[in-house]
């Protein structure tokens, strides 16, 4: 048995922002299911595609989703130091001003308002474009070399309509270019920002393929002392003096509070698990539902992009199409009139991109993901039995609110809009894969082709109130020395991809756990 001050399970993107914080002061051990984020192809910007499904992907599935005719649905997972931020697409957003206002009125403007969360967001950032911060150990790079197809997306989004930003990353709002998480040409994930940097540290410990099983407790009583986790086949067990931090992910948080007994009471006795605390683990998962529309292009896009000369250029120079993260700009879209805020991003991509993953076509084209930023729906995760080597059953609830159903329906055919749009229409052909331009089949087309985004979020809310799985402190209610600090806790699911909040969010809970608070 060995004894820190603080145990995090979990070594992803808010993970790896605790290890680096809380180990300048203290003794840290941080565990990790996955291995090292040690692949080639992490460190290659466009490679990411190559990453999913592999061992360092979760690679969850849905349970059946009535909204989607009963399909299934592909949930990736970073499973390696920098969790998701070493599989993604690499795009960082603030969020929305509206975002952190709901999560005020939900948290009694608890330190999660507008100015509050700015204030942790400059911290953070270490950015080359103009209008986000610097000093940060975040290293973020504006794209400044799009293809000519991304320029030309972003500029027919325009002219369709939507309002040209200033900056993306910073508002959530309008379209533009995309900042992302690169540093000389390579993914700078969370691991290469804040884990790597501390590495040196004695008082840092980091354990690689390290599968926690249950919290620990203080005999009968409501203190979390440790964790029980599985390595190379040894049951181990780790002691935390202070507290033990989860930060395992939006379907790994809630899976190991139900393990060990955190949860809605009833389920838990289903599954002969003693009940600590009743709370509504599980409850309020939310995801960003995306459904790509393909359109045929005249020219050529990056579907070519892993030739040989492009390899080389990239290795030599660290230039050309491999730097690239595959979706170099976004355009944010109102579904209807009377909205505060928008409730659709588009995603535009020089590539043909089918359930994230490139598109097996024999021709050219591009890509406009309509991605559904402000669902109604909610779902949620329970386990399949007691065993940890189960996995949850991951119920995302898509498209069950009727409205997600008409917005994405809107988004499509303003998609198909941007795409016939001038200078756009110049390099499109007419045709599109697989949708339809009347409405009947463009709703047949939502329903057959709605994927996730990866933007698991809230199943462990945060909140003021009783129904709240965690305080604004990230403190799980009813339990002592225990906090969730992931994506997991978000009040509500921000309308951007959710790296930036939840490095937000982590960088807020490292002030609060130095502080006492």
């Amino acid at each position: 048995m060995a004894g820190y001050d603080y145990v995090i399970v979990g070594g992803g993107s808010a993970g790896c922002v605790l290890a680096n914080r809380l180990s300048a002061d203290n003794d840290v051990l941080l565990l990790e299911a996955g291995k090292p984020d040690e692949e080639r192809e992490m460190s290659i910007p466009i490679a990411h595609v190559d990453l999913l499904g592999t061992e360092h992907d979760w690679d969850f599935r849905t349970t059946p989703q009535a909204g989607l005719d009963g399909r299934r649905v592909t949930l990736a997972q970073g499973r390696t130091l920098g969790g998701s931020s070493s599989i993604n697409a690499q795009m960082y957003f603030r969020g929305h001003q509206a975002d952190f206002e709901e999560w005020a009125a939900v948290t009694d403007d608890d330190g999660w308002g507008p100015e509050s969360v700015a204030e942790q967001y400059d911290r953070l950032e270490d950015a080359e474009s103009p209008h986000l911060s610097t000093g940060g150990l975040q290293h973020l790079r504006a794209v400044d070399d799009p293809h000519p197809v991304a320029s030309s997306l972003v500029e027919a989004a325009a002219a369709s309509g939507l309002d040209r930003a200033e900056s993306v990353a910073r508002d959530a709002d309008g379209v533009g270019y995309c900042d992302v998480i690169q540093k000389d040409g390579e993914r700078y994930s969370a691991a290469d920002a804040y884990l790597k940097p501390a590495l040196g540290r004695e008082s840092l410990t980091v354990e690689t393929g390290a599968h926690v099983r249950r919290l620990r407790f203080d005999g009968d009583g409501d203190r979390v002392t440790g964790v029980l986790y599985v390595q190379d086949g040894v049951t181990r067990t780790a002691e935390a003096a202070e507290e033990v931090v989860v930060s395992a992910g939006a379907i790994n948080s809630p899976r190991l509070l139900l393990l060990s007994g955190i949860g809605p009471a009833d389920h838990l006795r289903e599954h002969d698990i003693e009940v600590r605390a009743g709370l509504p683990v599980g409850e309020g998962l939310q995801d960003h539902a995306l459904v790509y529309t393909n359109y045929r292009a005249t020219t050529q896009t990056y579907d070519d992009a892993e030739t040989l000369w492009n390899v080389a250029k990239y290795l030599l120079l660290k230039r050309g199409p491999l730097t690239s993260n595959g979706s170099e700009a976004v355009g944010y879209w109102r579904s209807r009139e009377g909205l505060d805020a928008p409730d659709l991003q588009f995603m535009f991509a020089p590539a043909t991109i089918e359930g994230g993953d490139l598109a097996e076509y024999d021709w050219s084209g591009f890509t406009i993901g309509v991605g559904l930023v402000a669902p109604e729906s909610r779902g949620r995760v329970r386990l399949r039995s007691a065993d940890p080597n189960d996995e949850p059953l991951v119920d995302p609830g898509y498209l069950t609110a009727e409205a997600d159903v008409e917005a994405l329906v809107r988004g499509v055919e303003k998609a198909q809009e941007i795409a016939a749009a001038e200078p756009l229409a110049d390099v499109y052909d007419g045709r599109n894969f697989p949708v339809k331009t009347d409405e009947a089949s463009i709703r047949e087309h939502v329903r057959d082709h709605t994927a996730s985004y990866y933007h698991l979020a809230g199943s462990c809310r945060m909140g003021a109130g009783e129904d709240a799985v965690v305080d604004p402190g990230c403190r799980v209610r009813g339990v002592e020395g225990l906090r969730v600090v992931d994506a997991s806790v978000l009040p509500t699911i921000p309308r951007a991809n959710t790296y930036g909040p939840t490095m937000m969010l982590a960088e807020r809970a490292a002030d609060l756990l130095s502080g006492g608070a």
